[in-house]
């Protein structure tokens, strides 16, 4: 408990976003041949070989565990030339914080190889006990640089085990090398386990976001995904990597695997670049790789994590908190879209006690694809000059009447973007240009970004400079809503300091939207990736009650209110049209006003999932850790017979805790927390839910 309390008080210090220049804890230092990266939790130690590091340790500081290498190689690889480095260069630098930044360290790492210039970047921050490695790559002598130079070719990472031939001399042991490794930790000992977690966006077609697999590493064995955990057997401690990449099913360059595992070794694979990409004179980005350490447990494992995630963006109540609406769930398109519509939604968003209302497609003068009144294209864009201005027939006064009004409902205005993807997002510029001009006319500052495609290096290039550009020209107030429902695009781990995700369209019109799936969604995903950076969709539950017949889990079984508190962990979204309610439904107001009170230091916590897995029929919920001895907890009972459950959760056994029900329909208790931290909890109906604030007794 004692550890979990140092981390969480730690991770309270980020969350307030103290501190506007780099922290006196986080240093990069040479000591003869050795380069020494770290903080007050966690360092790193490296022989420095010409700038071509290798780890020799990694040093748990929380717990005393050190992770000596068993052997050393260079831990980042492109091509089969493992020489020294040339021309090796050291640099150490504190970056203030800004409004999207916490204040962090860089320690910069420049050397060439092969033909090759390489650029590694490492970031600490205070108090955080990982350390995050951003690598770009410059082709500087094309005479020397051989691409065939790549071993592992296009036949993938791993050979296949079943054409491997029986082992019965050392020799047979040996296997194929591989290429692009963006970060290795090779160590002592034959006990390490390792988890690895894969994640899938495209949520048109996905429902089933996450996968875990769990190992005993042994010969070399190809794992898919963006986290790798890993435990030594012997005494508990372990280190985690995580690869700040698109899902793996959408990865550039990919070979079939994110990580390797070989008895003591584990590789981060796949940076994301092929030969083709790198051009002379010109710094290419190679996907990230962040190494975090822990101690015993799993909870020590997951808030290391969240720690780090924090610090990716910094989480500010009146830009980042929103409870929005959206009208695009009512499925009218683009055909209701005009001011007097946006008037009449804004007034009725106010009585549900919305922050947030986002005009969706249809607002601007050019017509998408999805467009209902007119089929556009997504093709050209630029030869319209005004594609992106609002449509006059729609808003002949401009955007101007709905955003005061916004503005006195106290509701800000939000708008729908789709950059110009073609040509690798060639007019970046352009788009970036017409957000700004939206900015600076209107003062509209969040915009849900759709129809990405980043099929190439250039294309993630270009879009990077898009949104660097748009957040450069407005002061770093701009917000994107990054939507994850279609292409190839970010997911849950990359572009994260530019926004929040859009997670999933659901509609009841093709009986797609079940609230448990929603649900089961937002619980599987916030174990590792931060609830509070996702947009979570609750719908009009009154419409196509007919399309959905006797089904147990219709959405007209649910109260409203019900809908609503399933999205609370995350950042709500209306899925609908204020209009399409009636009037029953604004009685919601209550409670989204009660929840917005508490959301900002509900949000603030490491959000992780408690209970069952959501079912229909399960009792399940979030705890929100915010500091060693309190948070908060949301418990939901869905259609479970049972009045009473035991509910596991994050809480230290034997703790003696009072829970304090906000909202929904729970009753004050005391409770001991059982073994898992199992707490007994009751709810007096089915389809139920209650939102406590919970502090741990010290006495």
């Amino acid at each position: 408990m004692k550890r979990i309390y140092v981390l969480a008080l730690s991770l309270a210090a980020v969350f307030a976003g103290n501190g506007a220049s780099a922290q006196e804890s986080c240093y990069g230092r040479m000591s003869g041949d050795t380069l020494i990266v770290g903080n007050d939790l966690v360092e790193r130690r490296f022989v420095w070989n010409g700038g071509n590091l290798m780890t020799l340790s990694l040093e748990d500081k929380a717990t005393g565990a050190v992770h000596a290498s068993a052997s050393v190689a260079p831990d980042f690889v492109f091509t089969s030339d493992k020489g020294t480095g040339v021309d090796g260069k050291f640099g150490c630098v504190d970056v203030p914080q800004t409004a999207i930044m916490p204040a962090h360290k860089k320690v910069t790492v420049s050397y060439s190889l092969g033909g090759l210039d390489i650029r590694r970047e490492f970031r600490l921050y205070d108090g955080c006990p990982a350390i995050a490695c951003d690598t770009w790559l410059r082709l500087h002598d094309a005479a020397s640089w051989d691409s065939e130079d790549i071993p592992g070719g296009e036949s993938g990472l791993v050979e296949n085990a079943a054409d491997r031939k029986n082992i019965e001399f050392v020799e047979d042991m040996k296997s194929k090398a591989v290429t692009g490794i963006l970060d290795r930790m090779s160590l002592k000992g034959m006990h390490w386990h390792a988890k690895a977690v894969e994640f899938w966006d495209v949520t048109d077609w996905n429902n089933n976001l996450v996968t875990e697999r769990d190992i005993i590493s042994y010969r070399k064995t190809g794992l898919r995904g963006n986290l790798l955990f890993v435990r030594n057997g012997e005494d508990g401690n372990g280190f985690w990597f995580l690869k700040e990449s698109p899902a793996s099913s959408v990865q550039l360059a990919y070979k079939g695997a994110d990580f390797l595992a070989d008895f003591g070794t584990f590789s981060v694979t796949g940076p994301g670049i092929a030969p083709e990409d790198l051009v002379s004179g010109d710094w290419t980005r190679a996907y990230s790789c962040v190494v975090g350490v822990y101690g015993p447990g799993e909870l020590d494992a997951l808030v290391s994590l969240r720690n780090y995630q924090k610090n990716i963006r910094r989480h500010i109540s009146g830009r980042d908190e929103m409870v929005m609406m959206n009208t695009w769930g009512d499925r009218s398109q683009d055909t209701k879209v005009n001011e007097a519509f946006c008037l009449a939604e804004l007034e009725k968003a106010a009585r549900l006690g919305v922050s947030h209302f986002q005009i969706d497609d249809g607002w601007q003068v050019g017509k998408s694809p999805n467009s209902a009144v007119a089929k556009g294209s997504f093709k050209n864009i630029w030869d319209n000059p005004d594609y992106w201005k609002p449509d006059p027939v729609k808003y002949p006064h401009g955007l101007t009447p709905i955003v005061e009004k916004g503005r006195e409902l106290g509701i800000e205005v939000c708008l729908w973007f789709n950059p110009s993807v073609q040509n690798d997002f060639a007019d970046w510029e352009k788009d970036a240009d017409a957000v700004i001009s939206l900015f600076r006319q209107y003062g509209i500052r969040t915009f849900k970004v759709d129809g990405l495609a980043i099929p190439t290096k250039r294309a993630e290039t270009n879009l990077r400079r898009l949104f660097d550009k748009v957040l450069e020209e407005t002061g770093d107030s701009v917000v994107f809503n990054l939507d994850a429902t279609a292409g190839r695009r970010g997911g849950y781990h990359m572009f994260n300091e530019y926004g929040n995700i859009f997670l999933e369209n659901r509609y009841t019109d093709w009986q797609n939207y079940y609230p448990y799936w929603t649900l089961r969604n937002l619980w599987q995903l916030s174990k590792y990736v931060p609830a509070e950076k996702m947009q979570i969709e609750f719908l009009n539950k009154w419409r196509n009650t007919s399309k959905y017949g006797d089904d147990p889990f219709a959405p007209a079984v649910y109260d409203f209110g019900y809908l609503f508190a399933i999205t609370m962990a995350g950042q709500p979204l209306a899925w609908m049209e204020a209009s399409n309610l009636p009037e029953e439904a604004f009685s919601l107001g209550e409670t989204v006003r009660g929840y917005r009170q508490v959301s900002e230091d509900f949000h603030r916590g490491v959000i992780l999932p408690v209970g069952d897995e959501p079912s229909g029929r399960s009792w399940t919920g979030f705890q929100s850790i915010t500091d060693g001895l309190s948070g908060y907890m949301i418990v939901y009972r869905e259609a479970a017979p049972e009045q009473k459950s035991g509910i596991r959760t994050w809480l230290p056994e034997g703790a003696k805790v009072r829970f304090e029900p906000l909202l929904g329909q729970g009753r004050a208790f005391r409770a001991e927390a059982g073994h898992d931290g199992v707490v007994e909890f009751s709810l007096p109906a089915e389809n139920s839910f209650a939102l406590y604030r919970y502090t741990i007794d010290t006495k």
